[in-house]
């Protein structure tokens, strides 16, 4: 006789207090400390090693493709896995440490030209750190879905999703802060990388170590008899491959596999390309500052080049914090504008904020100099470089839900034997997109905006509106908790 694998809520899980989600979810923060850095400064630090505008998003193909080839693995892995620390832990802990590693490394390429060129250098370190922060997110997922009651997923997703954003925040704004409090250089010499960005990278890599292992640490994962056990009397269950997952996963699962496409072909569109469409569309730089060969027929780069490019970097960082940042007070409200008006309702119209706000970056137009207070300093940028801040609401809006929301309506679908390996397959609908945008974005910035990265950003709008759109075809039967 065939039995039904048991769901999540099947299994009767003790509701825990606030602190207790807090301490399951607390090593998000130094993991997203880490793809901060890297999603606002890598783009740069490649352009600064000799990357040009269209082989950019080909380097950023190795993120998805880490994710892809890694989630599933991992989520494989560690539902089998039972050890003195752990289920989840184990591989949460050995992610944070190779992550760790990759972001002292990186910003060092230059150092290793005696054995690789650094472009060459970088682009490994970058494909070790996705690697690992693959390693260490995919569980990070499952456990909040092990330890978490089905009547807090809201909560418990949505405090993930919060801390998630405070790290971005931190992370995304340290290179800013180095150079303009602690008095860093921001300019980076011929095919090295700024001083502000390597510190950045090492205090990087000591918080994301220490905030996994605060969850390490104070968090007791369910032993075997207590809540495995209940999901091993479903013996007659056959074993699964890769292939009749796919072809079983929960309908819910593939209908916001298509939200899921448009909303993470903006965002990779976002993290490759926002330096440079800011560094020409709001600081005035011509596209011929972005291209390797124009820039090796130099002696060296003007000094107000270089300044403009730093600037124009560090904004970038301060902006991505600010939709973190907004992010992180969204998540706090989003249970409850989901309880009010529906999951799929609120999840839409955040996505619809996120389209808004891309769109309403190409009608900011370069201005003159103002002094700005950003009470730790004040730094001149142009007056546009100001009025980024309104469309990074919306983005950090969409930024929020993306985060909780798909876990949330997906967290109910699954059977608990196999939480681990679905996550990791819903993955899928994380990485395929960006991939797609990896191999296309830089060919159409190249061959039809001619290298004006600000209309990639228009076009990461539209995806993101199409996102809201298919997420009425959505079924989401749970009731908001």
């Amino acid at each position: 006789m065939t039995t039904q694998p048991l769901s999540p809520s099947t299994i009767t899980k003790p509701k825990l207090s606030f602190w207790q989600i807090w301490n399951v979810s607390f090593g998000f923060l130094g993991v997203q400390f880490g793809f901060a850095l890297q999603n606002a400064n890598v783009s740069r630090i490649l352009s600064d090693l000799g990357a040009d505008l269209h082989s950019l998003s080909l380097f950023w193909l190795v993120a998805p493709i880490m994710g892809l080839l890694i989630q599933p693995l991992v989520g494989a892995a560690s539902d089998k896995t039972w050890t003195k620390l752990g289920r989840r832990k184990p591989y949460i802990l050995a992610g944070a440490i190779a992550a760790a590693l990759g972001m002292i490394l990186m910003p060092n390429a230059p150092l290793f030209i005696t054995f690789v060129t650094p472009i060459v250098f970088g682009a490994v370190m970058l494909a070790l750190m996705d690697a690992s922060f693959n390693v260490a997110f995919q569980p990070f997922r499952a456990l909040v879905s092990d330890m978490v009651p089905p009547s807090q997923h809201n909560l418990g997703y949505s405090i993930q999703s919060f801390l998630i954003n405070i790290g971005a925040v931190i992370g995304s704004i340290l290179p800013f802060v180095l150079t303009n409090v602690i008095g860093l250089e921001n300019t980076a010499k011929a095919g090295a990388v700024a001083p502000s960005v390597v510190w950045a990278f090492y205090l990087g890599a000591s918080v994301l170590l220490g905030s996994v292992l605060w969850t390490v640490f104070k968090t007791k994962e369910y032993p075997p008899e207590q809540f495995l056990d209940a999901i091993q009397e479903n013996t007659s269950v056959e074993k699964s491959t890769l292939v009749t997952l796919f072809k079983s996963m929960p309908k819910t699962m593939k209908q916001l596999a298509i939200v899921q496409f448009f909303s993470w072909f903006a965002l990779f569109i976002m993290w490759v390309y926002t330096m440079p469409a800011i560094a020409q569309h709001i600081w005035g730089l011509e596209t011929k500052w972005f291209d390797p060969n124009y820039l090796k027929t130099l002696n060296e780069i003007p000094q107000a080049i270089a300044q403009a490019k730093g600037a124009a970097g560090d904004w970038v960082g301060i902006i991505f914090a600010a939709y973190s940042l907004f992010a992180a007070i969204y998540s706090v409200t989003l249970p409850k504008l989901a309880h009010k008006i529906g999951r799929k309702q609120a999840y839409a119209l955040s996505l619809l904020a996120g389209g808004l706000g891309y769109l309403a970056i190409m009608l900011i137009t370069p201005s003159e100099p103002v002094l700005v207070n950003l009470l730790i300093t004040q730094v001149t940028v142009p007056q546009g470089a100001i009025s980024l801040f309104i469309p990074m609401l919306g983005v950090g809006m969409a930024w929020a839900a993306i985060l909780a929301m798909p876990y949330a309506i997906l967290a109910n679908t699954l059977p608990a034997k196999k939480t681990g390996i679905y996550m990791g397959i819903f993955n899928f609908t994380i990485a395929a997109p960006q991939i797609v945008s990896g191999i296309f974005a830089g060919f159409i910035l190249s061959q039809v905006f001619n290298n004006q990265a600000i209309y990639i950003i228009s076009l990461a709008g539209v995806s993101m509106l199409l996102a809201a759109i298919s997420l009425y075809f959505v079924e989401d039967n749970a009731k908001a908790c």
